[in-house]
């Protein structure tokens, strides 16, 4: 089973994804480019977030409203968002899970359950006195997926702006994680996980890999392929026993508990 990276950022759906599932337009098509899709590849927001400031008036395209959905626009255009939008996006609500392994980020399976039950005012960490509302449980969604297999960091938002700077389409942010491997890694398969595979045929960006102590090693990742470090390991003959994510840019799980979960602190940011 399988529950890794995920392909849009779609607040719609229960779970971010690490591609954009919108194809790039062209800077040259005649009609320019749909001011939705433009929003998202800028991050600004989500798409259902794009959809709804444009039809409540509150984006404005090089100065001028924009309501009708739908409109296309340059791509150079400069796209802002009203007071009233801006309030709205700075009460969504961000939380960040210590994921343990048996639970999918997303949609649950049978015999499986989603991250998003662990989210209760029983198992947040530490208890303050921010009220957590039902209603909060039904939007938010996982900005990128971890194993069912794996543990640790997981973020949940209702916040696609935030989804997008962690996994959109061009989304550059450093993912840290903590791996305990079965067989010898030597230094040149450590070389080699750095900067030397390709995955179904495609190269991988750089990466670090380094020991980070005697029993754990440290993969620094700017993408999410499939399965990614388990199938890096598998190429140079070495086995992943455990994995942990600790890091998403600069949100840090920290001492969260297994299982446990809190608010996204306003200093905290990717």
């Amino acid at each position: 089973m399988n529950d890794t990276n995920m392909n849009d950022t779609n607040m719609n759906d229960t779970t971010m994804n690490e591609e954009n599932e919108f194809p790039d337009e062209s800077r040259s098509a005649p009609n320019g480019v749909r001011l939705s899709k433009l929003m998202v590849s800028l991050g600004i927001c989500s798409r259902r977030e794009a959809d709804d400031f444009i039809a409540a008036g509150q984006v404005f395209v090089d100065g001028t409203v924009v309501d009708v959905l739908g409109t296309r626009v340059s791509a150079d255009a400069v796209i802002t968002l009203s007071d009233d939008a801006k309030v709205e996006q700075k009460n969504l609500l961000t939380v960040i899970v210590n994921k343990p392994v048996g639970y999918v980020s997303t949609q649950p399976e049978r015999g499986y359950r989603p991250a998003i039950d662990l989210v209760h005012p029983d198992s947040e960490f530490p208890y303050d006195t921010e009220i957590l509302h039902r209603k909060h449980l039904r939007t938010l969604a996982a900005a990128g997926r971890l194993d069912i297999d794996s543990h640790g960091l997981l973020v949940l938002t209702q916040d696609g702006r935030l989804a997008s700077q962690i996994i959109g389409a061009h989304a550059n942010v450093e993912k840290e994680y903590l791996v305990r491997i079965s067989g010898n890694l030597s230094d040149d398969a450590i070389e080699v996980l750095s900067h030397g595979l390709s995955l179904d045929d495609k190269p991988l960006l750089p990466a670090v890999v380094e020991w980070a102590n005697e029993s754990q090693v440290r993969f620094i990742l700017r993408e999410g392929r499939k399965r990614q470090i388990r199938r890096m390991c598998e190429a140079v003959d070495v086995r992943v026993v455990d994995l942990k994510r600790v890091r998403i840019g600069n949100i840090r799980l920290g001492n969260l508990p297994t299982g446990c979960w809190r608010f996204l602190q306003p200093d905290e940011h990717v």
